[in-house]
């Protein structure tokens, strides 16, 4: 079947640049289902988004839908025939509604009964009468919360369209889309080649806006060549260019065609914390810094224009006169800040509701503060630093550097803290609490920065439990996932031998108006543990390793981690699978039996001679094992009773474990819990069914 390339042009004002690569995706990925549904698969779709223009180019796209057979069916024979054989009127009004006679139609097994079923040619549909209301409702279902109208018209979208280009090879589509009617001529550069460029095909697309345009109509091709640019820059002064990757994409949704240039603040704005400085710089002004290779600032910054200028110098200055009221005031706020220490925000803290039914952010510091001494004293921190970054650990939130830069929370509390002479490990925990900000972000380093991080999550996850608000579906305004998640990264990666359970009973009990604490507890730890699931899948864990180590939590999710290792280590032996099922034949067994029939094994009573090795043998294993569970080497423990594997299957090979005599009974089923509880005491290797 002929195939052609279809381009779709969607031409607008500059669109939201944070919004430019999602809005492309999705238009991407909506039409393409849209394809799909019609039985149109193209070999690809090209994703093209600058600030004025959504594309996608279409490559080999059939021109016509393949013809297709419809089958339709109807009453059962049993409803459609009379006894006589003749046609029932729920025959012949299906028949009608087909366009055909009863004599016509079929019959055609459905699931168990059989039906009448009329079936029917379709010739497929030109692609090009399709493509029109494929658009339209594409770009209806893209993700834009809140939409715009312009003009007298009532059509909506993110930004005015201006123009539309649906071309499919060399055949124009004509269609009405927001308003603006197709044509096939797009549009260069704003100020570089304001006038429309004609197109006699898609392939001409991308090449004739690069080259007469002046538009890098990819936004990847044009990601590549701001970085290419920046970094050229950041060696013309010896130094390396910090570029983020979500600065670096904002960027390139505000050019279509980016210049680097690199302009200079006055030195003396180096003695304001250089964190304030990228700030300033990159908040406000989307720049890029330099540092030297000691990773100290450089009195430079990088930004990118959207044109090439006759005179880059007059650009430049322009760059550097706007820029250096920012620095400014960076310097004021840090000067201003710096009269008042950090102690004296405490009573201000108390003006700041943290969440209507928990109180103030100073009620909040104050629990946090309890809960981080009783984490200190576990761990074997200094009590007193904990409480100490607790109480000042929120005041930062009070300055005048963070009322402006509101992502500097933690960070100017550091600076401040030292400003005030407090202890250095107090000023780190002051930043330190907030980290791991994101997903593989650093973790705490202080002893104390890890006890404050701990009390802020758990104090946080506690009270909104407590106060009936945990996360739902996608909603989770306060991020008590990742709260959770950071909770089990810094116990897990730093080693702590924290158990969990205390830590909740005490952030528990600093909400004495919970009607029921013991379901709390149990909500939380839940909710903790459970992330866990994702932690190891993310690492390749087998689901089957995590649940069986989950269905004997340890309250220390570093022993949950340990375990976690020694399953997925004891899987890979060759008894693993045979001692699973065995467990699992264990488990079923006891469960069947009553309670008052498990109870110690009499050596007296082991008549059969598998039974008596099993005994023996159980008896050494849990010999050998005690100590290494003792000092949590569950990998070890979990080897030693591999070696179980032999005697278990010839246990049941050869033993009635319902023996008729109650009293041989109750002892092998004493034997079996015997083993059963040992393996417990690592995982519930009877759910390694799928290892």
């Amino acid at each position: 079947m002929l195939k052609q390339d279809l381009l779709i042009e969607i031409g607008t004002e500059e669109l939201p640049p944070k919004a430019l690569l999602p809005l492309s995706e999705a238009f991407r990925d909506e039409f393409a289902a849209l394809l799909k549904k019609a039985n149109l698969e193209p070999a690809n779709i090209e994703v093209f988004a600058t600030p004025r223009r959504l594309a996608l180019i279409v490559r080999a796209l059939p021109v016509q839908q393949e013809d297709h057979m419809s089958e339709k069916f109807g009453p059962a024979l049993q409803a459609a025939f009379n006894a006589d054989g003749t046609p029932t009127k729920a025959a012949e009004g299906f028949a009608r509604s087909c366009g055909v006679t009863v004599a016509e139609l079929q019959q055609k097994q459905d699931g168990k009964v059989t039906k009448l079923v009329h079936r029917s040619q379709h010739k497929g549909e030109d692609t090009a009468t399709l493509i029109p209301d494929m658009v339209k409702a594409a770009l209806d279902a893209l993700p834009i919360p809140k939409r715009m109208r312009w003009g007298s018209t009532r059509h909506e979208f993110v930004r005015p369209v201006h123009w539309v280009v649906l071309l499919f090879g060399t055949q124009l589509i004509k269609a009405t889309i927001m308003g603006v009617e197709s044509g096939n001529a797009t549009r260069g550069h704003r100020f570089m080649h304001p006038g429309p460029i004609h197109l006699e095909s898609p392939e001409q697309y991308a090449h004739l806006l690069r080259s007469d345009g002046k538009v890098i109509a990819s936004f990847a091709e044009r990601r590549t060549e701001v970085r290419k640019q920046v970094e050229a820059e950041g060696l013309k002064y010896n130094a390396r260019a910090v570029i983020e990757e979500a600065l670096l994409d904002e960027v390139t949704a505000l050019v279509e065609w980016p210049v680097a240039l690199t302009g200079r603040f006055d030195e003396a704005f180096l003695t304001v914390p250089q964190e304030a400085l990228i700030s300033a710089m990159k908040g406000h002004q989307k720049c890029f810094h330099l540092v030297d290779p000691d990773h100290n600032i450089l009195p430079h910054f990088i930004t990118l224009s959207n044109l090439v200028s006759r005179d880059p110098a007059q650009v430049i200055a322009g760059n550097e006169k706007v820029i250096r009221p920012r620095l400014a005031d960076a310097g004021f706020f840090y000067a201003q800040d710096k009269k008042q220490p950090l102690a004296a925000r405490i009573e201000k803290l108390k003006t700041v509701v943290f969440q209507q039914e928990l109180g103030t952010v100073f009620d909040k510091s104050q629990r946090v503060g309890k809960l981080a001494v009783s984490i200190a004293a576990q761990l074997g921190a200094d009590q007193h630093l904990a409480s100490r970054a607790a109480e000042l650990g929120k005041c930062d939130l009070m300055t005048s550097m963070v009322y402006e830069f509101a992502e500097l929370q933690g960070i100017m509390g550091y600076y401040y803290a030292l400003n005030d002479g407090e202890p250095e490990e107090v000023a780190l925990a002051l930043n330190e609490q907030y980290m791991p900000r994101f997903a593989g972000d650093e973790l705490p380093a202080s002893k104390t920065g890890m006890v404050l991080a701990l009390a802020e999550r758990l104090d946080t996850i506690t009270g909104l439990f407590g106060i009936g608000q945990p996360p739902t579906g996608s909603k989770d305004p306060f991020a008590l996932r990742r709260a959770a998640l950071g909770i089990l990264r810094i116990i897990i990666e730093h080693q702590l031998p924290l158990n969990l359970s205390t830590c909740v009973d005490t952030a528990v009990a600093n909400f004495p108006k919970v009607k029921n604490p013991a379901a709390l507890k149990t909500a939380v730890l839940d909710f903790i543990f459970e992330r866990l699931r994702a932690l190891y899948a993310d690492q390749g864990v087998s689901m089957d390793v995590f649940l069986a180590v989950d269905a004997v939590r340890p309250n220390n999710p570093l022993l949950f981690d340990a375990r976690i290792k020694a399953v997925s280590h004891f899987v890979k032996l060759p008894a693993a699978q045979a001692l699973a099922a065995a467990n699992k034949r264990v488990s079923n067994i006891l469960q069947k039996s009553e309670q008052s029939e498990i109870g110690a094994i009499n050596n007296t009573l082991l008549e059969e001679a598998a039974e008596r090795a099993l005994a023996s043998d159980l008896g050494m294993v849990i010999s050998q094992v005690e100590p290494l569970l003792a000092a949590h080497r569950y990998t070890e423990a979990l080897a030693a009773m591999a070696s179980l594997q032999v005697h278990v299957d010839a246990f049941f090979e050869q033993v009635m474990v319902n023996a008729e005599n109650p009293g041989l009974r109750k002892n092998r089923l004493a034997l079996l819990n015997s083993l059963r509880q040992l393996f417990l005491r690592v995982a519930d290797i009877s759910l390694l069914q799928n290892v």
